[in-house]
């Protein structure tokens, strides 16, 4: 397996900046996963890699070695794409072990190969079968055990699984993720799904408009996004904004969102205080909205807010909820009593969760 380097990588097409000086170090036997919304460049970037698409500046290393200028078929890489692309009129087997014969392999390796990757997916019972005899998820297992059977350095998947529907996502999102362990292969994963990104990655890297605005395990960036772009990219739903004021009153900290006023917790103090007087946007997760419980104590979270529409999903409900001028969305355990549309309702922020952006530069302060 190999560690895939990208130093300072440029793309343009015309005037056009696809991607813009990325610099990204993905690890040997990493799972690293390129996520952002269509047109970022994440796409681009991969077909870069693969050696796809030239590269307008910057370097590309395998390891220590330098691919800018070797063929796609000299560097040792597998790829996924979204559609499949399996040959028709051969049946699994024989698309599983094409790429093999085209460099001319012995029969006996092949057969080995193949089958190893069939044990692997489960489509030991499916050789024989051609792709308009099976369904969506194993003719995407068959374009991954067609990857396998190559045992190549590094592992490409184009959204792989963006044509499947959300059941058979699930299941495919976990074969990949077994298969990663399984294999100890370096795989490098695009998506615009943000879901897969978060629950397959060792490592994520966000993109906006041909640049990584941030990267580091999931977990990481989701409670720590370094800017207002990646706090509303990572996360389902969308974590709410609130334009604010950041007060000091005596020396109490307080955001003013004009339709209601809480209190950041004084671990926050610190990093707030240079920033009073000051406009900001405040954030907060749906997830961390809860109902404020009768007697308990308000420590300065509680908000008034009107129920717009509610979402029942079984465990747990999403309430559409309006606080003045502003909208948000509240992820909650469904409650005891139903919340009627159009009621009033409390509702507690978890201030130690929260998130404050400078309006200006859209970059984190908290």
């Amino acid at each position: 397996m190999a560690k895939v380097t990208l130093k300072n990588v440029v793309k343009r097409y015309g005037a056009v900046t696809v991607v813009n000086d990325l610099s990204i170090e993905i690890q040997d036997k990493e799972f690293a996963v390129l996520v952002g919304s269509s047109g970022c460049g994440k796409s681009t970037a991969l077909r870069m890699i693969a050696g796809l698409e030239s590269i307008t500046s910057g370097e590309i290393y395998f390891g220590d070695t330098r691919v800018n200028d070797m063929a796609p078929k000299d560097r040792d890489i597998a790829m996924v794409f979204q559609n499949y692309a399996l040959y028709p009129h051969m049946n699994v087997r024989e698309n599983m072990g094409f790429g093999l014969k085209i460099r001319k392999l012995s029969d006996a390796e092949i057969d080995a190969r193949v089958q190893e990757a069939a044990d692997i997916l489960g489509l030991t019972d499916l050789l024989e079968r051609k792709p308009k005899e099976l369904s969506g998820g194993q003719r995407q297992r068959v374009a991954v055990g067609r990857a396998i059977v190559r045992k190549p350095k590094v592992f490409l998947f184009d959204e792989p699984l963006s044509n499947l529907d959300a059941k058979l996502r699930v299941a495919m999102r976990a074969e990949i993720s077994k298969l990663h362990r399984r294999l100890g292969a370096t795989m490098i994963y695009v998506t615009h799904d943000q879901v897969e990104a978060m629950t397959m990655a060792d490592r994520i890297f966000i993109m906006n408009k041909g640049v990584v605005q941030q990267s580091g395990a999931p977990m990481d960036v989701y409670a720590n996004p370094v800017n207002r772009f990646v706090a509303g990219f990572i996360g389902s739903p969308a974590m709410n904004f609130f334009d604010a004021r950041l007060l000091n009153e005596g020396g109490q900290l307080f955001i003013d969102g004009g339709s209601f006023r809480v209190a950041p917790p004084e671990a926050f103090r610190a990093k707030l205080i240079a920033h009073a007087g000051r406009e900001v946007v405040f954030g907060v997760r749906p997830e961390d909205i809860s109902l404020h419980q009768a007697g308990a104590d308000d420590l300065g979270s509680t908000v008034s807010a009107r129920a717009e529409v509610v979402e029942l999903l079984g465990s747990e409900i999403f309430a559409h909820l309006s606080c003045g001028s502003h909208a948000l969305v509240a992820r909650m355990a469904v409650p005891k009593q139903a919340i009627g549309v159009g009621e009033t309702i409390q509702i507690d922020f978890n201030m130690a969760n929260m998130h404050v952006f400078d309006k200006n530069t859209a970059e984190a302060i908290v």
